[in-house]
């Protein structure tokens, strides 16, 4: 699985989170998700973020529709 990349994050003084991708915005996190994110967000932050984006699964779709067990 490849790893994610160009993920960045920026934490506002409202407390608002603002997730980008390349240079664009990919999400926005205000409250207890935008702190839960910060919480989480120690580890490996580049997979954090393409989590919490919803951005973590791309590039396999297309070879797993194709395989014999998902074919109908």
């Amino acid at each position: 699985m490849g790893t994610a990349e160009g993920f960045a994050y920026v934490e506002r003084p409202d407390g608002t989170v603002v997730i980008s991708h390349h240079g664009r915005a990919a999400g926005t996190l205000r409250g207890g998700r935008a702190a839960e994110f910060l919480a989480e967000v120690d580890g490996d932050p580049q997979l954090v973020m393409a989590r919490w984006t919803g951005n973590y699964r791309r590039g396999n779709e297309r070879t797993a529709r194709q395989h014999p067990r998902n074919r109908g």
